[in-house]
């Protein structure tokens, strides 16, 4: 983790089981995580949610600045995670390959299919203004964070 060697993943764990326990409305839980994913990751300058409607990804709940509304699946690195089923860590997005850049100050970005059921039903998207902002450690952190919100829901 930039800049925290002292972030605790099972605190920030803790505290989404606590916060998402109140309700199991996929919404209102991605809107309360994005928030705390804002609020307690360090140097990260967005964190929301992309929900697959119709075979394409559009905006859901989410923390920073307005984002783009739809994206195809196998586009940027949110439909590619989404096509892949597989999170994608991003040190440098302009080397990434069809990289949508929705926010020009973005440099780095990790992306968590969310999957219930064995059904895709979007991803967890996280972007931060440093290049190699997200390390191992987070993408393992993010992905039990997308567990305890997918646990939440109906």
């Amino acid at each position: 983790m930039t800049g925290s060697e002292q972030f605790s993943w099972q605190r920030l764990i803790l505290q989404a089981e606590g916060l998402l326990s109140v309700s199991s409305n996929r919404i209102s839980n991605a809107a309360n995580l994005s928030a705390l994913l804002y609020q307690e990751l360090i140097d990260i300058s967005w964190a929301g949610f992309y929900f697959l409607e119709g075979g394409t990804l559009e905006l859901g709940p989410l923390q920073g600045k307005p984002a783009c509304v739809s994206i195809e699946m196998g586009k940027g690195v949110c439909g590619a995670a989404a096509s892949s089923g597989k999170s994608i860590r991003v040190a440098d997005v302009d080397k990434f390959d069809g990289h949508i850049a929705c926010d020009a100050d973005a440099r780095a970005e990790i992306v968590i299919p969310l999957f219930k059921r064995g059904e895709l039903l979007g991803v967890l998207d996280v972007d931060s203004t440093l290049p190699g902002r997200f390390s191992e450690q987070d993408e393992t952190g993010l992905q039990a964070v997308a567990e305890v919100y997918l646990c939440s829901i109906d």
